[in-house]
């Protein structure tokens, strides 16, 4: 099951861009978009879902499981081998006898987690992100401007010029490092696969 988008039409209207009826389906395809490219920056879902993962087995007592807040752990299994001999503390899964012997495994874990309130900061994030991409459709008939994201790097009155610099962005929906990085540090970036029902 897909998840909703982090931000919503409202939201953008609340932040005082005007969202015509007739544009409705592309906006809403942005601010799936964005919350697509905050998501995988993130490295989860953000908002409350329920998710398999597949972590690689530890040699200690103690898992950490990605995708904080974590809510309650539904079943654990390694190497698909289901377990019950678990504890759900801080996040992290606790196991007298470790999650790993001497080879690798795998441990599936299916959890729910996340924030059942997006913060604001990411509402925000994806609210521009999706004006932003809705400002180059707008800006040319049938969306032609799209994927022509270009920055201003200096602009000169007498004898008009302008200058546009490439920062290595190829839409307005790549994030910058500087906000990958923050995602990554604030939800604990990535796991080896993330399924949500």
């Amino acid at each position: 099951m897909a998840l909703a988008p982090l931000a919503t039409v409202a939201d953008l209207e609340a932040r005082g861009l005007a969202v015509d009826e007739s544009e409705a389906d592309v906006v809403n395809t942005y601010l799936r978009v964005a919350s697509a490219a905050v998501r995988e920056a993130a490295g989860t879902a953000i908002s409350r879902t329920t998710s398999t993962i597949t972590l690689e087995g530890q040699a200690g007592q103690w898992l950490t499981l990605p995708g904080p807040p974590i809510v309650s752990v539904a079943s654990v299994a390694i190497d698909g081998r289901a377990v019950t001999d678990w504890r759900l503390r801080s996040g992290r899964l606790w196991r007298a006898a470790g999650w790993s012997n001497c080879e690798p495994s795998e441990v599936d874990v299916t959890q729910t987690h996340g924030l059942v309130d997006v913060p604001e900061d990411i509402v925000d994030l994806v609210c521009r992100m999706a004006a932003a991409a809705l400002n180059a459709y707008r800006s040319e008939d049938g969306g032609a401007a799209l994927g022509t994201a270009k920055e201003v790097t200096s602009e000169r009155l007498g004898d008009w010029a302008v200058t546009y610099g490439a920062d290595g962005r190829i839409s307005e929906m790549d994030l910058p490092d500087y906000w990958r990085e923050r995602l990554a540090a604030r939800f604990g970036g990535g796991v080896t696969a993330l399924v949500s029902r």
